[in-house]
């Protein structure tokens, strides 16, 4: 076999010469993991590396070609001026969240600044559009690159006491930006048994094995079998307790296309062909496909003991919807359809497990960690302490790493073979098999005065749910409280159902039905407005919740609503966007829409708690657990910023311990944009109960005191300080079981109650507020839609760290122009990164954030969280938007082109 020579970061290595990628080499070989794979295709780019100074996908690279090439890599970004400039630029944009997508970003924009230092933004657009990032909306990217070599202000360093609404970059930061996070492919030994996953090729169909021993002794490099009759526990796993519905391995029949049936785990090196000999016959059987089909009597029912089809149905009802409709001056009423999306996070699906003694340790890519555990013990049919689930970073989430996916496969796997092993989907598996945005049909009746104020809505809502329940009863119920939209609304029904089919189980997906509905429901709102004559951000002035009003469940607040606030901060843009609207030339014609939203943070009137431990060992380290999964929203740095607040650190004083089930307590799931609130409440009131301890044992009664940390050669000295007077704090005595002299642990859970019959109940207990405006220009000829401008204005409480806000702002609509005019997932088709379209660098428009500040009285400091609330309102901004320009309505989501031609000409007929 022939060698090529080659250098990587300036080291030269002599390789076998082999189509195997410049992906496998780097990460297997080399030990340089920077080096992300997203999708190995070259349609994501994460795996984007410099070739003699060139950006390639070194996925679509064979090692073969490479003989006498030099190879740059993102680890060698920190070895030179302008790679530290670049990166310290990032940090301060906030350009990275995940940072899955990150190395492929840096090295595409480090050969563009080494022949261009001062690139315009079309430039960038143009270097950077072969990379694909869901999370932060490109716009920071975009600013980060451009300004590089720009002389900048020194960053934030804030004071003690003075962390919160301080725009530091976040603490994870360099490791997110230098390569070395370990994200759930990374850090794996490459010597380790591989888990593959034998999958059905149909939408339903029964099956039956062949001969499994004789598989397993006919095929060289096989160490053994996993079907359903290896699962010790419970064959089931889902994330509410009283819908446990899908199988670790089916029995007997397959529901969905990609539902596991067994797994086959082979030897380091093995080839994967093996999987195409494994011993199974399929009988295809009638599918149902959608809710039309599904809900008929005839129609075969996906699970016996769900009649109909239905998983569950939702409610809400206030006052008389009927009599409100039907003496009502004015009345729209429309249906609207979504589509199934794809979270398309850029990290598909990874991880490992092994033993620790009589230990299962599973180290994956999750959201839920302590959810993970639990489960994981129901199918192992172990005791809690005998399951460690520990994350990896997160390369996006969205809501589909809130359910199990490889975790069960690689913990039964170590236990019945007693050795580690490891198992990464590849694009095409994490599509086809994870949870999606629920499709929906949802049809909105509305009924106004002749002064345009809202008397009736009456919504109704059916939701794909797919095979199994994953977040299906959580969508349905989520819904009818969100459907009114943030308006005063004195009569309402809404009723909604989620129904099985054999798809792709749909799941949760930021904003848990809600985005679906803001699309009806902002969308009858603009029609409703024309029907009165009144301005359309004016008719949601007029109808605007504020403090004092009751919501349709029932519940009042008192404060921290902001809704009108957003609403009068686009009232300038508004105004001059309205001005622009019109003929553009060559068939081109401008339009704004506006769209509003609200969105509860935390769990629907359930119990909703997190738990934070922190302590302070004998030599002074300050250590904050922080389980509160980062998935690039950046909880990671808004903990540590509300902990060093409250506790009158430094914020470099404070040293983290993640997310690991051992030694970190429950903050529990990251979703439903509960970390901030709900997690942060439990960081100030653990370091509060710290602070107070600390101060005890400084002997200083001033409660305001600051707490200076300085270093010396035995460790850190605590010291209070007041007035002068410097009291150093007695670190003496014992130590607990985690090892500190002084600790805190404390619990948030928010103040909600149950839902009645009718919906009525205090859901949540606190709202998060929003209002988007979008400009865009409509080709009338073509019906191609080009965003030109969007402002979004957000009630967030009080910003912890604007610069994250803003990112979560930028990345939410970033997916939100997704949901408005490209993507739709259809299971067993599109399940890639080059027919299933996200958008790119060149589809996200200049975005204006404007930060409402009104510190809700229930979170530390008056946060909200803010992470779901920004994807909302943009699709349903972008069809007023269209319509505003052309008069057609489009109802079925997304508006491509064809949908955009035929509401056009629905309207000229």
């Amino acid at each position: 076999m022939s060698r090529v020579s080659l250098k990587v970061n300036g080291v030269r290595f002599d390789a076998e010469a082999s189509a195997r990628r410049l992906t496998t080499f780097l990460r297997d070989e080399a030990r340089l993991q920077g080096t992300k794979v997203g999708c190995d295709a070259g349609d994501c780019g994460a795996c984007t590396v410099l070739v003699d100074d060139d950006p390639f996908c070194a996925c679509m690279v064979p090692i073969g070609r490479l003989d006498d090439a030099s190879i740059t890599t993102v680890e060698h970004l920190v070895t030179t001026e302008l790679g530290r400039r670049l990166q310290d630029s990032f940090a301060r944009h906030g350009a990275a969240q995940c940072g899955f997508c990150t190395p492929g970003m840096l090295m595409s924009a480090y050969a563009l600044l080494m022949t261009d230092p001062h690139p315009t933004v079309e430039a960038v657009e143009d270097a950077l559009g072969g990379v694909l990032c869901r999370c932060t909306g490109y716009r920071s990217i975009i600013n980060a690159v451009v300004t590089t070599n720009d002389d900048v202000v020194p960053l934030e360093n804030p004071s003690p006491g003075k962390a919160v609404g301080a725009r530091i970059p976040r603490v994870d930061a360099t490791e997110k930006l230098t390569g070395v996070d370990v994200f759930g492919d990374d850090g794996i030994d490459v010597a380790t048994a591989i888990v593959l996953i034998v999958r059905s090729p149909h939408h339903r169909a029964s099956f039956s094995f062949g001969d499994l021993d004789a598989f397993v002794g006919a095929e060289s490099g096989v160490v053994g079998v996993l079907t359903a009759a290896d699962v010790p526990g419970r064959n089931a796993f889902g994330v509410i307790p009283a819908f446990v519905d899908q199988p670790v391995f089916a029995v007997d029949e397959a529901r969905y296309i990609g539902e596991a049936v067994a797994a086959v785990v082979l030897e380091p090196g093995s080839p994967v062909e093996v999987l195409s000999r494994f011993p199974i016959s399929w009988t295809p059987r009638e599918a149902v496909l959608d809710v039309e089909t599904a809900s008929r009597p005839s129609a075969p029912l996906v699970h016996a003991n769900r009649p109909d089809n239905v998983l569950v149905r939702g409610f809400v009802r206030t006052g008389d919807v009927d009599e409100a409709l039907r003496t009502a001056p004015h009345r729209v009423s429309r249906t609207f359809t979504t589509p199934f999306i794809e979270h398309a996070y850029l990290e598909p699906e990874a991880g490992w497990a092994w033993l620790d003694g009589d230990v299962v340790v599973v180290q994956a890519t999750t959201q839920a960690p302590t959810m993970d555990r639990d489960e994981l013990m129901a199918i192992l049919d172990l005791p809690q302490h005998r399951v460690r689930v520990i994350p990896t970073a997160v390369g996006g989430g969205f809501g589909s790493k809130l359910d199990l996916s490889i975790q069960p496969f690689v913990a039964l796997a170590a236990v019945k073979f007693g050795r580690p092993v490891r198992i990464r989907y590849s694009r095409h598996e994490s599509i086809r098999t994870t949870t999606k945005r629920h499709p929906s049909r949802i049809t909105v009746d509305a009924g106004a005065d002749s002064d345009g104020r809202l008397l009736g809505v009456r919504l109704d809502g059916e939701f794909n749910t797919g095979a199994y329940a994953s977040w299906g009863p959580t969508v349905a119920n989520r819904v009818p409280v969100h459907g009114s939209g943030p308006y005063v609304v004195p009569n309402y029904r809404a009723a909604t159902v989620a129904v099985h089919t054999n798809c792709t189980p749909a799941g949760a997906f930021r904003g848990f039905g809600v985005p679906q509905a803001a699309v009806a429901q902002e969308t009858v709102y603009d029609l409703l407005a024309d029907e009165v004559g009144l301005d359309r951000l004016e008719f949601r002035l007029r109808n605007a919740l504020v403090a004092g009003a009751s919501t349709v469940t029932g519940q009042v607040f008192e404060s921290g609503v902001g809704y009108r606030d957003c609403l009068e901060a686009l009232q300038p843009y508004w105004k001059d966007a309205r001005e622009r609207r019109g003929p553009v030339g060559s068939g081109e014609v401008r339009g704004v829409g506006i769209a509003g939203i609200w969105y509860g943070c935390g769990n629907t009137a359930l119990p909703n708690p997190s738990t934070i431990l922190c302590g302070v060992t004998s030599t002074g380290r300050i250590v904050l657990h922080q389980g509160a999964v980062d998935i690039g929203q950046g909880s990671n740095t808004v903990m540590t910023q509300i902990f060093a607040q409250t506790l009158g650190v430094p914020i470099d004083a404070i040293a983290r311990v993640g997310a690991d089930t051992s030694i970190t307590p429950d903050a529990g799931k990251t979703s439903a944009s509960r970390q901030t609130f709900v997690t942060g409440n439990a960081v100030h009131r653990a370091a509060a109960s710290l602070r107070s301890k600390l101060l005890a044992r400084a002997g200083c009664d001033d409660t305001t005191a600051e707490f200076a940390v300085d270093v010396d050669a035995d460790g850190f000295r605590l010291s209070a300080r007041s007035k002068g007077m410097s009291y150093p704090v007695d670190l003496s005595g014992s130590t607990d079981d985690n090892g500190y002299v002084v600790s805190a642990v404390e619990t948030y859970d928010p103040p909600t109650t149950p839902l009645d019959a009718d919906g009525q109940g205090a859901p949540y207990a606190v709202y998060g507020f929003g209002a988007q405006l979008v400009e865009l220009v409509v080709d009338t000829a073509t019906g191609r839609v080009r965003l030109e401008r969007i402002v979004a204005a957000y009630d967030v409480g009080r910003a912890v760290n604007p610069t994250l806000v803003e990112g979560q702002i930028e990345g939410g609509i970033a997916q939100g122009i997704g949901l408005a005019l490209l993507e739709e997932y259809v299971p067993g088709r599109n399940d890639n990164l080059h027919d299933y379209l996200i958008p790119t660098i060149g589809d996200v428009p200049p975005i204006t954030s404007i930060l409402i500040e009104s510190n809700d009285p229930h979170g530390a400091y008056g946060i909200k969280g803010v992470g779901e609330h920004t994807l909302i309102p943009t699709a349903p901004a972008i069809i007023n938007a269209i319509r505003d320009a052309t008069g057609g309505l489009v109802t079925a989501l997304p508006a491509t082109p064809e949908r955009v031609l035929k509401a056009i000409r629905e309207v000229v007929s």
